[in-house]
């Protein structure tokens, strides 16, 4: 068993915080264990909770859209979450929620040892580089720290909700995704 299995293992077996108790499947994430780009979203939807893949509801597919039109195939990036299970009602986690989960994201990103990470949403961008200033104004700047190049832009989630954001997901993917 690969380290990542073993993290993985572990996330599904997972009693850190409350959110066990209302999950169906905790979501560890999914890709290229070798990823060079990996993205990490807020935490799994409803339907990320029941068949325990990442980013397999309306968000996901237009994560997989925008993907497609980069020329990047889902099977050759890593895509996860920072916190592994559902929050009920889909409310943004609690700190002690994150805290419990950081861990896990921290390993991931030690074994699979991307080159970069996307950092969709305000959440996965405070948690993963403590950045908690506005999203319009650091979304598609490349940040560097530990040999990584972050790209924080917004959730495919909020972009199904506004059409401007849409737009400038798509700006950053285009971006950062055809280098």
């Amino acid at each position: 068993m690969s380290g990542l299995e073993k993290i993985h293992s572990q996330i599904r077996k997972c009693r850190k915080c409350r959110l066990w108790k209302t999950r169906k499947n905790a979501v560890p994430g999914e890709g290229n264990p070798h990823a060079k780009i990996m993205f990490i979203g807020q935490a799994p939807g409803r339907r990320e909770d029941e068949t325990g893949r990442p980013f397999v509801g309306r968000a996901g597919k237009l994560l997989d859209e925008l993907l497609e039109k980069n020329r990047v195939k889902r099977k050759d990036v890593f895509i996860t979450s920072v916190i592994k299970c559902f929050p009920p009602g889909n409310r943004i986690p609690g700190s002690d929620e994150l805290e419990s989960c950081r861990p896990y994201i921290e390993k991931q990103v030690s074994l699979i040892r991307p080159k970069t990470i996307f950092l969709l949403g305000n959440v996965a961008i405070n948690t993963i580089i403590g950045y908690a200033g506005r999203l319009d104004e650091v979304h598609g700047k490349k940040l560097t720290k530990d040999g990584i190049t972050y790209i924080p832009t917004y959730h495919p989630a909020a972009a199904l909700r506004f059409p401007w954001i849409k737009k400038k997901l798509d700006m950053d993917f285009k971006k950062h995704l055809s280098q």
